[in-house]
């Protein structure tokens, strides 16, 4: 593969993304499923937040995908490699709407954290794409971290 990017920065960028799609998944997953669970006062509003924010994340991983794939590298594509790869811990049993609102602001908090060092790393190599691609995923995640942080409030 001959882009301008070097192969060891590459290589390096692309275990940024699949970390980064790992977490993505996992708080997608996470996010569908207290969609799902959501009980109480706050279900109707909680129900819909949680739903358009597992939608945009659905997209987001698609994205991150395909930007592992246009590295010349194929994506992780299973639970066990997402399990492998994933900073973002799943409850073992449901919790209450104020906890999931919570877990999921730390979900998104992490995943930000981490795209940070990628966004830095991508500069670095020059490479363009995926620091453009990591600042929008960045952004989202700081929109859905405000949205869940001032519902919570």
């Amino acid at each position: 593969m001959s882009t301008g990017i070097q192969d060891t920065d590459r290589k390096q960028i692309v275990e940024g993304l699949a970390e980064m799609l790992a977490d993505t998944y996992s708080l997608y997953l996470k996010t569908q499923g207290y969609h799902w669970n959501v009980e109480g006062p706050m279900f109707r509003s909680l129900h819909l937040l949680f739903e358009e924010q597992y939608q945009e994340l659905a997209e987001g991983i698609d994205l991150l995908a395909e930007r592992i794939r246009a590295l010349g590298e194929f994506a992780p594509a299973s639970f066990a490699e997402f399990s492998e790869l994933s900073s973002i811990t799943q409850p073992k049993r449901v919790p209450d709407a104020v906890k999931m609102v919570e877990d999921l602001v730390e979900g998104h908090e992490t995943v930000i954290k981490k795209a940070r060092d990628l966004v830095s790393t991508a500069e670095e190599a020059d490479d363009v794409g995926t620091a453009d691609l990591v600042t929008g995923r960045i952004e989202a995640h700081e929109k859905a971290s405000w949205m869940l942080r001032s519902t919570a409030a």
